[in-house]
């Protein structure tokens, strides 16, 4: 009777103190954790002035500190991926540029893959994709880009900018398959047409045929960018060049005359919402 008592009195304290050194244990992995996250701060703060600064690679080396000492941190994250996407230089054919392109994309993923509502990260990697798709030119980068635009689109109807750049975007393809088109056509025709010259009949129809919707997506979207903000002056400025790119894909000389006209209607409509708001900046305060 009295060595079970003794037995139990003991497995008693044993598990008193079991379990006292799990709390101990779980307050000093706490207290780690809390002096983990205090430090990574104060490497994102440093990294902030870095950046601020323009001392981009010691901002990089200082949000990744911020980041590996707390994965929590989503914006420690979100800067990494902006700092390397402002390091990247398109066209650059480095392999520390390409470096920073692809850390700048991985991360905006990474963010994604956890929280893929995040619009920064959603407008990062659209932005990221773009600069990689530009030089050398990767139609498939393109329309991934696009694809984050849209989802932008998804999750803020209302905000111009995700618009604007799937039409700059619809441009930029439909320009660059317009001048390939054309110089196939002047090796195959044995004569030359300039970029600037009306197309003839059967180049035309070849480029209505392959990106006809594209310019009209783009045209559309520029559109929605400008309802949304009125004076958008660059979607204003992109949308002469959406017309400009629909004026070479048109049957008809009437109907490449009245893209034309549109293109530069456009034009006149950029320069006075610029004089406008030039007036307007120098005017003095009432």
């Amino acid at each position: 009777m009295r060595s079970a008592l003794l037995r139990t009195i003991l497995l008693g304290v044993a598990l008193l103190a079991f379990i006292e050194s799990r709390s101990a244990a779980r307050a000093a992995r706490q207290e780690d954790a809390s002096a983990q996250s205090t430090e990574a701060r104060k490497w994102l703060s440093d990294g902030r002035e870095a950046f601020k600064n323009g001392q981009i690679d010691e901002a990089i080396h200082d949000f990744q500190k911020a980041k590996d000492l707390d994965p929590s941190l989503l914006i420690a994250q979100l800067y990494l991926a902006t700092a390397h996407s402002a390091q990247y230089m398109p066209g650059d054919p480095s392999p520390e540029n390409a470096q920073h392109g692809d850390q700048a994309l991985q991360e905006f993923r990474s963010i994604l893959g956890t929280h893929p509502d995040n619009l920064a990260a959603i407008d990062g990697a659209g932005a990221v994709l773009y600069n990689l798709a530009t030089a050398p030119f990767d139609p498939e980068k393109m329309d991934e880009s696009k694809s984050y635009h849209k989802k932008h689109i998804e999750l803020r109807p209302a905000d111009p900018e995700p618009y604007y750049w799937i039409g700059v975007i619809d441009w930029s393809l439909a320009f660059r398959g317009n001048h390939e088109m054309q110089q196939d056509y002047n090796k195959s025709a044995n004569q030359t047409i300039q970029i600037t010259d009306p197309r003839p009949p059967a180049l035309a129809a070849r480029f209505r045929q392959k990106y006809g919707r594209i310019v009209e997506e783009g045209i559309e979207n520029m559109k929605k960018a400008m309802d949304l903000r009125p004076e958008y002056d660059d979607a204003m400025a992109y949308l002469n060049l959406l017309y400009r790119q629909k004026a070479d894909m048109e049957p008809t000389v009437g109907e490449q005359e009245l893209d034309i006209k549109i293109a530069d209607d456009l034009v006149d409509q950029v320069k006075a919402s610029k004089a406008r708001k030039m007036t307007s900046s120098q005017s003095p305060e009432q």
